[in-house]
């Protein structure tokens, strides 16, 4: 359905915005720079310092903005750009005031920006905005906790609430949020797993049997042959290109997989050394790919065939036909389906030449060890699970699974997103995992498959769900969607985050609502007069612990711990035997029921406890285990499907700005893509502009369409002429948003298809 555009609100546009040149490098004396500055303007020399210091050690905390693993040999100073902007985003000592709430109506910052949101303050009392007022106001800690008690004792069933997680939350309060949860009776704990790397679980779980990392930090080192596909680590996850520099100081190549080049793998300046100061850096990526949004799955067949294709040129010497021939099953219905790949089908898919791809064909039956990582380029597509079925495909084919320098390697966002999972964050977790909560605890855990992340939005928008709970994030911000999810979450009778600072969630609200502030992972963490300590898992199954450095922002904050276990002990009393406040005064005890329900963590509290923590076990990567159905590693046929782009339309995606974790915005630039002092852009290739009888500068609605749907609007942009792949645009998250339907979601995984929407771009008068 087209229809003439419109938008509830018209931004104004950003008054200072500046654009300016792409760089052909990242991190360097710049990077340094751009941390530290506002670390020393907004916390001063000896607190910037005393954190600095700590970010990443082994007896320090874990640096927030991503799940980055830790090298064996930490330098003195183990964080990135944007890892110590998280930091001071955090740790600032600017505070929001009590006067604040009766100051700023809801409506009135309904019209502030994220970025406004941030730069208030830490949260520091918990607030309740009464039905029908337009403020908070101040409450205490027990008459927040019994309000949300009574709601949830007033419900007809605890399906009728939703409890979401945010990939920040501690392993140990992770664990017992879910189990709170499911004590109440239900199993709705979407989180934001659902949003990202869930096409990465579906897929790895059907195929080798565990929907985490093969690989260990090292193995980058190992590597003949890295393939980056769908990521921007120089912005998202600037440590992996120490790790990618290392693939390249021992020998191995890089190939960047990307819609647009970006910068960090282009060339690296590594910070740490003197030749990233006052040298050239390293180039990274040896080959680029400038592939079309949505291309990867062809692009993975077209190489996994010419693989079978060198094989039956030359039989016996390509494949690695002893690891497949124990560790697989399907190789020959592969070889069957992909003998009639259609090349031009390809092409148009991929926008690649044969010769790119053949190149990179050349370099993976060239390389003995090759990693292929991924990040949300791939997983937000329709055939996102297809697409990660095609990269264990192509490691199968010469066993680089479970051989150092070798495997599959998701590269997560969150610190612990991928920990939170292990420890029951999810609506369907295994029957294993429920039936050893039960046993442990006593209680009858329920069975009945829960709500994901958009699930939720449906059940908020049809009436099926009455109280919306966060722990951490900002899920009204990062949800697709947004003038749907924001009118659905309005029609819950409670919300409740648990947040250090303000968001676009804590204004969007149900007819009550309560912000609960919480310590962050900076801050010392004092249960009585004990400190404790939290752990977190990295995106390679490393599990260490995780210390505060600095004292709370304000007295009375509470850690997630505190608050789930008062929360808990508040709604079920005596219902079950669950000893909350002996959880909340010592966190041992928390993890020593983790260790007898959660496989890989016996020992807890031993191995938490040695220097750098200990790694879990995973069954591809240690001993070419496949749990699957089969009990083999699943090679898969998988039927190719690309994106139609109609004439006169463009396929988006959103992205991150560089100064941005999420939807936690930092500053309003993005350097490495020229962008100054505003967020209102939309990135198009000069000659689509051309095409398109536009130029660079002009304002535009960018226009969303889906099919039986009303078109969604992303109001008065400003278009800049970019390096895309044709027919391609960006714009960034999490404004954005707007323009993806809730409908549009991954098959199988359910996740929003945020990298792949079909938008017409008009000018407006």
């Amino acid at each position: 359905m087209t229809s003439e555009p419109t938008a509830d609100v018209v931004p104004e546009p950003y008054p200072d915005l500046e654009v300016g040149h792409n760089k052909s490098w990242a991190v360097g004396a710049p990077g340094i720079l751009h941390s530290m500055e506002p670390a020393l303007k907004h916390m001063g020399l000896s607190r910037t310092a005393r954190l600095a210091l700590a970010i990443n050690q082994k007896d320090g905390f874990d640096c927030m903005s991503c799940a980055w693993p830790d090298p064996g040999h930490r330098n003195v100073l183990e964080f990135c750009e944007n890892g110590m902007k998280a930091t001071t985003w955090e740790a600032t000592p600017i505070t929001v005031p009590r006067s604040f709430w009766a100051e700023h109506s809801l409506t009135s910052l309904l019209a502030r920006d994220e970025y406004w949101l941030g730069q208030q303050g830490r949260l520091t009392e918990p607030v309740h905005k009464p039905a029908g007022s337009d403020h908070y106001e101040p409450i205490s800690w027990d008459a927040a906790f019994d309000l949300i008690a009574d709601h949830l004792n007033g419900l007809d069933s605890a399906d009728r609430a939703a409890f979401y997680t945010s990939g920040r939350t501690s392993n140990e309060a992770a664990f017992l949020y879910q189990l709170f949860v499911r004590a109440l009776g239900t199993n709705n704990l979407p989180d934001c797993s659902n949003m990202c790397h869930e096409s990465t679980g579906t897929a790895l779980g059907a195929t080798i049997g565990i929907g985490k990392s093969t690989v260990a930090y090292d193995d980058f080192g190992k590597a003949d042959l890295v393939i980056v596909m769908g990521q921007n680590p120089g912005t998202n996850h600037p440590r992996m290109l120490t790790a990618l520099e290392e693939t390249k100081r021992n020998g191995g190549r890089v190939v960047s997989v990307n819609v647009l080049p970006e910068a960090g793998l282009v060339r690296y300046k590594n910070p740490q050394k003197v030749r990233g100061i006052l040298g050239k850096g390293t180039v990274i990526a040896d080959r680029f790919l400038q592939i079309r949004s949505g291309g990867d799955m062809a692009l993975l067949q077209a190489v996994s065939k010419r693989v079978l294709d060198a094989e039956e040129l030359a039989p016996g010497t390509v494949l690695d036909h002893a690891f497949l021939e124990e560790h697989t099953v399907g190789l020959d219905a592969l070889r069957e389906h992909l003998a009639s790949l259609d090349e031009a089908a390809v092409a148009a898919a991929t926008g690649l030449t044969a010769d790119e791809i053949d190149a990179l064909a050349a370099e993976y039956l060239a390389a003995d060890r090759v990693i292929i990582t991924w990040a949300m380029g791939l997983t937000q597509h329709k055939k996102a699970v297809p697409t990660i079925k095609e990269i264990v495909n192509l490691l199968l084919l010469r066993g680089n699974i479970g051989k150092p320098g070798a495997g599959a390697s998701p590269i997560r966002g969150h610190s612990n997103v991928q920990g939170d999972r292990t420890m029951g964050i999810w609506e369907r977790m295994p029957e294993t995992f429920l039936a050893a909560l039960e046993r442990e605890f006593a209680f009858p855990v329920p069975r009945t498959h829960g709500a994901d992340a958009l699930h939720t939005v449906h059940g908020l928008r049809d009436g099926d769900l009455d109280v919306f709970m966060a722990l951490g994030g900002n899920f009204v911000g990062a949800i697709s969607d947004t003038a749907v999810a924001e009118a659905a979450m309005r029609g819950a009778k409670l919300t409740v985050q648990v947040s250090t600072k303000l968001n676009r969630s804590h204004v969007v609200t149900g007819e009550e609502a309560l912000i609960l502030p919480t310590l962050g992972r900076t801050e010392v963490d004092l249960q009585g007069d004990v400190p404790q300590f939290v752990s977190v898992e990295d995106s390679v199954c490393a599990v260490h612990a995780s210390h505060g450095a600095i004292p709370p922002a304000a007295d009375g904050l509470l850690s997630e711990i505190a608050i789930v276990c008062r929360l808990a002990d508040a709604t079920l009393g005596g219902r079950h035997d669950i000893p909350w406040r002996e959880f909340e005064a010592d966190y041992d005890l928390i993890r020593d029921r983790i260790a007898r329900v959660v496989p890989g963590f016996a020992t807890f509290n031993v191995d938490i406890r040695k220097q750098g923590g200990f790694i879990l076990p995973n069954g591809p990567r240690d001993e070419r285990r496949f749990d699957t159905v089969a009990g083999k590693a699943m090679i898969t046929v998988n039927e190719l499907e690309h994106i139609e782009r109609p004439a006169g339309r463009l396929i988006l995606q959103t992205l991150r700005s560089h100064d941005q974790f999420n939807t936690t915005i930092y500053s309003l630039n993005d350097r490495y893509r020229g962008i100054k002092k505003g967020r209102d852009v939309v990135f198009v290739h000069p000659d689509d502009l051309a095409d398109l009888g536009l130029d660079d500068g002009d304002r535009v609605d960018v226009v969303g369409e889906w099919p039986g749907q009303p078109d969604r609007v992303l109001a008065n942009q400003r278009l800049v002429a970019y390096p895309t792949a044709r027919g391609c645009a960006a714009a960034y998250y999490p404004e954005a948003n707007v323009l993806v339907p809730l409908e549009s979601a991954a098959e199988e995984s359910n996740t929003p298809v945020s990298k792949a929407v079909i938008v017409r771009l008009v000018p407006r008068s």
